[in-house]
């Protein structure tokens, strides 16, 4: 086996040096590998020299996790196929630089739905999917990346593979319930524990059709009531209600997606919610149910949209994604002066999502700042605050503001990270959140499967 060329050319290692979190990092060095032997023969020699290696793929973090300013960056993207796809076990094999977008449409081309769907799916990769355990709108039916993994090939830091699969057993008691399954230790891991060579994937039968709604408010308090309503209508198993997402846009980020298409509907709308209906087989979609909660929350009725076929469909994410692009676009102005975008990744009880919404933006105000847009997974409780900082001053403020917000988060029986890791930007966060004893225990597999520390320093923990 023979390790691929590290580049080290100023231009080259330029080009990995940020992602979406608006820090810049630039490597020592670059290496671009196009097999599983060559990225094992160079974590050999970089484990043999101590030399610091992270993983990255499509770099669109949101918190520095696959940028550094330390050794070696890994690039996977050159190893992006399909390696297998069984129509009949409903499962595929791909190689961890493949895009999310390929992977799905690799399998629909079977009639085969792979579940997991980051707001940037056409951009980010497998491997840093299963990096972060993300997510996605999808999550309310289909939860995140991690269930729908089924085995992985992974390189350890020094270079020995293992082979993981789920384990098949109904029953086990053999050890502490954390080792039954090591798969799950490297699935949100960041980097920090192996490098994915491969990935098994688990795949769904594809719906027959898709229905979307888009559904605009007068108020951020009926929009909030109605996803929490429709939440509570789903769990309970109400006939009509089953929702694949539910999606928040505050006024900010809907003025965002609606100029982003040239729409002029939902001009006296102050909060807008996306949701997705999924149909098999021959059944008509259920929109009478959809309809009738709607309108108990005070929907305005005129502008409701319907977003059917896949053309429709696909303009309903561009729209949901042109919030992100837009405000990171917006961003980068003020990376010159110090500044950059801070986007939060709480989460709380679906329940309680209205009031932890209240209260952070009154924290915010507390501090004299403002979010310019706020979205996300409502019907998760998770949504994201974007804040622009101008320069380090307002950077400083905008984090102190971000700081009681989370501690806040934390005493309503929320998370400081819902889907887009801890990476280097959210690392100071998680002690808030881990007492010294699930800290202590992360810490010892770190030292168990990377003893000199080389894989991804600075993600999750200090470097």
């Amino acid at each position: 086996m023979t390790a691929p060329a590290l580049v080290t050319d100023p231009a080259i290692r330029e080009g990995f040096a940020q992602d979406a979190s608006g820090l810049r990092l630039v490597p020592e060095a670059v290496a671009r590998p196009d097999s599983a032997d060559a990225v094992v023969a160079l974590l050999r020699e970089a484990h043999a020299a101590g030399t610091p290696v992270t993983a990255a793929g499509a770099q669109t973090s949101y918190v520095g996790g696959s940028i550094a300013d330390r050794g070696i960056v890994l690039s996977l993207r050159t190893m992006d196929r399909v390696l297998d796809l069984d129509p009949a076990a409903r499962t595929m094999r791909v190689q961890p630089g493949a895009l999310l977008g390929d992977v799905k449409r690799a399998a629909a081309a079977h009639g085969l739905l792979f579940a997991p769907d980051p707001t940037s799916e056409e951009e980010s990769t497998l491997g840093g999917s299963i990096a972060c355990n993300s997510s996605g709108a999808r999550s309310l039916k289909y939860g995140a990346t991690r269930p729908h993994v089924l085995g992985l090939t992974v390189a350890l830091a020094d270079g020995r593979v293992l082979e993981l699969r789920r384990p098949a057993m109904e029953k086990n008691v053999a050890g502490y319930a954390p080792v039954h399954d090591l798969l799950d230790w490297f699935v949100g891991s960041e980097g920090t524990l192996g490098v994915v060579l491969e990935a098994e994937l688990r795949l769904l039968p594809l719906p027959t059709a898709v229905t979307g709604l888009g559904l605009p408010f007068p108020t951020a308090a009926s929009a909030l009531g109605f996803i929490a309503a429709a939440r509570a209508a789903r769990d309970a198993g109400v006939a009509g209600v089953n929702p694949r997402c539910l999606e928040y846009l505050d006024e900010q980020a809907f003025a965002i997606a609606r100029d982003f298409v040239g729409g002029t509907w939902g001009q006296d709308a102050r909060a807008y919610v996306y949701t997705e209906e999924e149909s098999f087989g021959d059944a008509e979609p259920p929109l009478d149910a959809w309809l009738a909660l709607a309108e108990a929350h005070d929907v305005l009725a005129d502008d409701i949209q319907v977003f059917e076929g896949e053309a429709n469909l696909h303009q309903a994410r561009r729209m949901r994604h042109a919030v992100p692009a837009t405000l990171n676009e917006r961003a980068a102005r003020f990376r010159a002066q110090g500044g950059r975008k801070v986007s939060t990744d709480w989460a709380v009880p679906y329940p309680r999502l209205r009031e932890a919404l209240e209260a952070a933006n009154a924290i915010a105000a507390t501090f004299g700042v403002a979010p310019v847009g706020t979205f996300g997974h409502a019907g998760n409780g998770h949504p994201h605050q974007h804040f622009l900082a101008h320069d380090p001053h307002e950077l400083e403020t905008i984090e102190r503001a971000v700081d009681a917000t989370l501690r806040h988060v934390l005493s309503m029986g929320g998370t400081v990270a819902a889907e887009h890791g801890i990476g280097k930007l959210k690392r100071r966060w998680l002690p808030l959140q881990l007492s010294p004893e699930q800290f202590a225990l992360m810490q010892a597999t770190k030292l168990a499967l990377d003893p000199k520390g080389i894989l991804a320093p600075g993600n999750v923990f200090a470097p």
